[in-house]
């Protein structure tokens, strides 16, 4: 989401690490970067020195893993796997072992360096258009990661013969490329994890668990693919590349549609939560500022991906209530109003929202942000609290606005807030993270 104009943000509390987390690289990402580096020093230095073992066969994946990047077009920002048929083509060159019958040497690190070149000339063409700098680059150093991961897994073992020994052609083999490829993508996910966890400082636990739960959907295409493509070469030679990439070609192709229409019923709620704006009952972009915040709080006490969007649709719509108001509340702020007075407009917004067709958790969240925080779910209690806080901050237009709304906050904790969620707000404040504006 784009990032509101901000008066003033919420003082850090000195140098400190979300002081040092804005001006320098964390050391998991200068570790995870590292890794790759040598990784792919080696890989680079290793074949200009050798020269390619089995150029057609390179020549033939190089060329997939560099069609699949260029997919990568149109792919929504933050998407888990924007180039699922260059991953993999990546991870079937990294498990190849035959070519149409013939023992293929290619060995791990030309793997790497095959897999990198195609990928970096995949994203030449695409130029301005490619993803957002460090989420493209974190793609990259993870496919290098996760491609000589399972290229050692496999290379050294199946070309001394051990694999051909104990598991011969049929379908132990198979399963073998299966596990092979799942381990690998446990690898990944924990690489996202980490990277993620290292820039936003977010908990690693639900970080963790949303890649995971990401894995059943596009993440098992890739990896059936890739273990598709790796034995129909094995058997028909390089001829069954383009055979058998077609099903996830189409399974991307459909992805991107669900996640258009994923954009667009998203969209759709942003706009009628703008009703209140235009209506002039909330300062103009309230309830943006609501739910960007509320997100980032969200992540911090480590709700995970379907409770971050169920968070998110009732902190755009909570103020949709207030459309039944006769005479508008000044400047929208109802954390100033009588406890009776909001508990009716949480309720007649629920109403609303219930006629909207979101999921009912989302009503219910509107709904309940007026109760006492103790009877609460963790969403109401967190809309509940940003909520007031951008309504107190707007109050003032100095630079201390933030940080008197959050004092006023935190005298509010015996009952109306949960300090939890306060002191969450406060470290994501901290850190550079919404802080509320008075706009219009």
């Amino acid at each position: 989401m784009t990032a509101p104009a901000t008066v003033g943000a919420a003082p850090a509390p000195g140098p400190g690490p979300g002081h040092d987390a804005r001006h320098r690289p964390p050391g998991t990402v200068l570790a995870v970067y590292g890794g790759a580096a040598v990784l792919t020093a080696a890989a680079l230095g290793a074949v200009l020195r050798d020269g390619l073992v089995d150029p057609r066969i390179a020549l033939a994946f190089g060329v997939l893993v560099a069609v699949g990047e260029l997919t990568r077009w149109g792919a929504p920002s933050g998407e888990r796997e924007p180039a699922p048929l260059g991953a993999a083509g990546a991870l079937a060159y990294a498990l190849l072992g035959e070519n149409a019958g013939q023992a293929t040497h290619h060995g791990v690190l030309q793997t790497v360096a095959v897999v990198l070149v195609a990928g970096l000339a995949g994203a030449v063409p695409r130029g301005r258009t490619a993803l957002p700098g460090l989420f493209a680059l974190d793609h990259l150093v993870r496919r290098v990661l996760t491609v000589g991961f399972a290229a050692v897994c496999f290379q050294p073992l199946y070309n001394a013969g051990e694999l051909r020994h104990h598991f011969g052609a049929g379908p132990g083999y198979a399963l073998l490329l299966v596990l092979l490829l799942a381990l690998t993508a446990l690898c990944d996910a924990v690489l996202a994890a980490l990277l993620v966890r290292a820039r936003t400082r977010h908990p690693f636990g639900p970080l963790l668990r949303d890649e995971l739960r990401a894995l059943p959907h596009i993440g098992s295409a890739v990896c059936a693919t890739g273990a598709v493509i790796a034995l129909g070469v094995a058997v028909a030679g390089l001829w069954a590349l383009p055979v058998f990439c077609v099903p996830l070609l189409l399974t991307q192709l459909s992805y991107r549609r669900y996640a258009a229409v994923r954009t667009t019923y998203r969209q759709t709620i942003a706009s009628l939560a703008r009703a209140t704006e235009i209506a002039g009952y909330t300062r103009p972009g309230h309830a943006r500022r609501v739910a960007e915040l509320s997100c980032a709080v969200g992540r911090e006490l480590g709700l995970s991906g379907p409770e971050l969007t169920v968070l998110e649709y009732a902190a755009l719509m909570h103020d949709i209530g207030q459309l039944s108001l006769v005479d508008p509340v000044p400047e929208g702020a109802t954390a100033l109003l009588p406890m009776a007075e909001q508990r009716r407009i949480a309720l007649l917004g629920g109403a609303v929202v219930r006629q909207t067709g979101v999921p009912a958790a989302v009503a219910t969240v509107v709904e309940r942000q007026a109760d006492p925080y103790r009877e609460q779910p963790m969403s109401a209690r967190i809309v509940r609290a940003v909520n007031a806080y951008d309504d107190l901050a707007g109050e003032c237009a100095s630079a201390s606005g933030p940080l008197s709304a959050l004092e006023r906050l935190r005298l509010g904790t015996a009952y109306d807030y949960q300090p939890e969620v306060v002191e969450s707000l406060a470290r994501v404040l901290s850190r550079g993270g919404r802080t509320a504006a008075r706009t219009g």
